[in-house]
């Protein structure tokens, strides 16, 4: 059991070292309107994934497209002898999840009030080798 324990670590290590990750926590933007935007760039070449972000109207395509900017440095700094063309680095996974909601109350009619919640969210992006790929 321990032989094959460590056969998985050594494979998930060098998976790992494929693998470009960047996280975006906190986000102002509600986690609905970021997976629209997300659901565009999901499976892409990182080049034309970055050319959807720049020309896309929505505010947030331009905090993904810093996220992607992002993961490519982590690449780059993972595989500082690979050229990142040759490679074919493309966004293998990306999710958006909930982060914390801050909660205010709007004055209504005949002394209610209503809540507004104003939400937040949580982006991972997860760049991934085409050529070197197994999975």
């Amino acid at each position: 059991m321990g032989v094959r324990k460590r056969n998985r670590a050594e494979e998930l290590k060098a998976q790992k070292s494929q693998l470009a990750i960047a996280k975006l926590n906190n986000c102002p933007t509600s986690p609905r309107k970021m997976r629209l935007v997300a659901d565009l760039v999901r499976g892409k070449d990182v080049g034309h994934a970055l050319q959807i972000l720049k020309f896309s109207t929505k505010v947030a395509s331009g905090r993904l497209e810093k996220l992607v900017l992002s993961a490519i440095a982590n690449w780059q700094a993972k595989n500082e002898d690979s050229d990142i063309e040759q490679a074919g680095v493309f966004v293998k996974e990306i999710k958006v999840d909930s982060g914390s909601m801050l909660k205010r109350l709007r004055p209504a009619p005949q002394g209610r009030a209503h809540r507004i919640r104003k939400r937040s969210n949580h982006v991972t992006l997860i760049l991934g080798e085409k050529n070197n790929t197994e999975s």
